[in-house]
């Protein structure tokens, strides 16, 4: 049995391959806008390398295969459909590196940075008052979130405007089955509920619903047909959840709920995996609050950090080097709260850990970012991406000239 998958479903999910395909997943973790930012700065790094290019032309398929799967949650979603919906300009094929950096520049780091500026929910005053409001207002707290998205980032589109290859998963939670709920142009599926195929819901709901943070974002709610559902597709003999209101009343959650990495789906069909976290690293506490409120937020960091380690250890071990047998993949991790030092490449940016550590520190919100802070969320995805990679998949890759903003990491 796969380590990475929960008993319960390992014995009848019948989505997993008897063995991984040729191909890259790249992962992007949750962690609300300080996550959104520092994958833009792995993602950055990767063009320049090469990575996200799907076509078999690609400068690394000949070793590992093309780019074949996105899979993101939470915060990571809200980049991941951004850069599905860019992904016809992003001029990968044949283009020099410079050529890839100005496209993702312009593309995808320009919008998600003014977007950062938006307060949409957070710890400060304006925020709270936006969510107050959308309390009161007819709607949820998640159906505001969904306008925000849609007007600053998505507009109409839906997830069939999402691109063929590579496959973009955006992942969310049921509370209802427990299970993964998985947003994607050819189908959205819960394996216990079913599978609903061509799905024409826009990518504004998708992605509010992959990064609703409980309590305050959840649930997303949606209402569906009995009859929108493949005959057969859910439970499969197991506790089959293919019926009402299961079917028709779904309540969803963060997708880091159940899976805080986004690995799940990249994991069963690949067999190169790069894993982007941008956790929130656990903090330790001598003397926790006792107050509901700030004692429900620490359980929930408990549970979020037992979960996230029983990831990424069994992840880490499956890597090179001296990785054997069907668990072993080619590929890294790395992680916002990561010391660069542990890499050994030559030519790291320079990522001194007491202010890496301050920048993994952001709060996990979806509020306004300073400038300095975005700049320094987007460089440190860079430097340590451009270390694990180096170190881990290919050290024949040039080093860095530099970070793509001048203050570094602080």
């Amino acid at each position: 049995m796969d380590v990475l998958e929960p008993v319960s479903s390992a014995k009848v999910d019948r989505t997993e391959p008897s063995a991984p395909d040729k191909g890259i997943a790249i992962c992007l973790s949750g962690g609300g806008y300080r996550a959104m930012l520092f994958h833009v700065g792995a993602l950055w790094r990767l063009q320049e390398f090469g990575y996200l290019n799907s076509t078999a032309s690609a400068p690394h398929a000949g070793r590992y295969g093309p780019l074949a799967r996105i899979s993101s949650v939470s915060g990571g979603s809200i980049t991941s459909a951004h850069v599905a919906l860019r992904w016809p300009r992003l001029a990968t094929d044949d283009a020099s590196a410079d050529v890839r950096s100005a496209a993702f520049a312009a593309e995808v780091v320009g919008p998600i940075r003014q977007f950062s500026t938006v307060n949409i929910a957070g710890l400060n005053f304006a925020a709270i008052l936006k969510m107050i409001g959308a309390i009161v207002l007819p709607g949820s707290v998640n159906s505001y979130v969904t306008r925000a998205y849609r007007r600053h980032l998505y507009g109409k589109a839906s997830l069939q405007d999402l691109p063929d290859v590579p496959r973009f998963v955006i992942n969310a939670s049921n509370l209802q089955s427990g299970a993964l709920w998985r947003f994607s142009k050819p189908y959205i599926w819960d394996w216990r509920v079913g599978q609903i195929k061509n799905p024409t819901m826009a990518l504004a709901r998708a992605v509010a619903a992959s990064s609703a943070f409980p309590p305050p974002l959840s649930p997303a709610r949606f209402s569906f047909l009995d009859s929108d559902y493949v005959t057969g597709t859910g439970g499969v003999g197991h506790d089959d959840l293919q019926r009402p209101p299961y079917t028709t009343r779904v309540r969803l959650s963060d997708g880091g709920v159940y899976d805080n990495l986004g690995l799940e789906t990249a994991w069963k069909h690949y067999q190169t995996i790069l894993v982007s976290d941008a956790g929130k690293p656990f903090q330790f506490e001598p003397k926790p609050w006792s107050d509901w409120l700030s004692l429900a937020l620490r359980v929930n960091g408990c549970m979020d950090n037992q979960v996230r380690s029983l990831r990424v250890r069994p992840l880490i071990a499956a890597f090179p080097p001296g990785a054997t047998g069907p668990s072993a993949r080619n590929g890294c991790y790395w992680g916002i709260g990561t010391d660069i030092s542990f890499y050994s490449c030559q030519g790291r940016l320079p990522c001194p850990v007491d202010k890496t550590a301050k920048i993994a520190a952001v709060p996990t919100d979806l509020a306004k970012k300073s400038e300095a802070t975005q700049e320094q969320l987007i460089n440190w995805g860079y430097a340590v991406c451009d270390a694990a990679i180096r170190t881990y998949v290919d050290s024949t890759l040039p080093a860095p000239s530099g970070f793509p903003y001048r203050r570094g990491v602080g």
